[in-house]
């Protein structure tokens, strides 16, 4: 799922270089006007963490940091969210509904293979990346205590890239391979699949 020839040298300064600015401007919105609102854990395809702050009134700043189950690795994500009340379930507590839009990133960790057979070595030495636009829709339910269960989609859809560095080893002489491709972030569209939200409200 991934880019440039840098990033194949340099994944993880990059990495770090995205997690940066993704940090920042979560913090620089919710700086400007946000109070505190819930924080807690999601568990859907993969398990996270998941932290909310209340902007401008009913709307909300989401910010999620999860570790997907379908390969080692892990993504961030970050929205700005439209909270919608639902009047009309009385029971006690309340029902949101809500949608957003925002950015995520990803990244799998480079994980080396090595098969011998035969008098022939190989070796793989692969990783990706990945960074798109992130939607959620989801409905919540704050108990009249501090808890709060959420049901949302959070997709994200962008490029990705992949890279995959092999050698074959044969008779005592070493072939070598790098390959990168760039694809399209399947991944993200069941990675932010359907997640249980349990936060403390505050």
């Amino acid at each position: 799922m991934y880019i440039c020839a840098d990033v194949l040298h340099k994944p993880k300064n990059i990495m770090k270089k995205f997690l940066c600015i993704f940090a920042l401007a979560a913090m620089t919105a919710v700086a400007a006007n946000a109070q505190p609102r819930a924080i807690g854990g999601r568990i859907g395809s993969g398990i996270g963490f998941t932290y909310q702050h209340s902007v401008g009134g009913d709307n909300m700043i989401s910010a999620d940091l999860d570790f997907p189950l379908y390969y080692g690795g892990i993504s961030a994500t970050a929205t700005y969210d439209w909270i919608f009340p639902i009047n009309s379930w009385t029971e006690k507590g309340s029902w949101n509904w809500y949608a957003g839009a925002g950015a995520g990133l990803g990244f799998g960790w480079p994980h080396t293979e090595k098969v011998t057979a035969y008098g022939v070595t190989g070796r793989s030495h692969a990783g990706s990346f990945n960074i798109g636009v992130t939607g959620r829709i989801g409905v919540e339910y704050n108990f009249w205590f501090p808890l709060q269960l959420s049901l949302d989609w959070r997709p994200t859809i962008g490029p990705g890239i992949v890279w995959n560095n092999t050698s074959v080893t044969m008779n005592g002489e070493t072939t070598r391979e790098n390959n990168t491709s760039v694809v399209f972030n399947t991944g993200g569209l069941y990675a932010g699949s359907i997640c249980l939200g349990v936060r403390y409200l505050f």
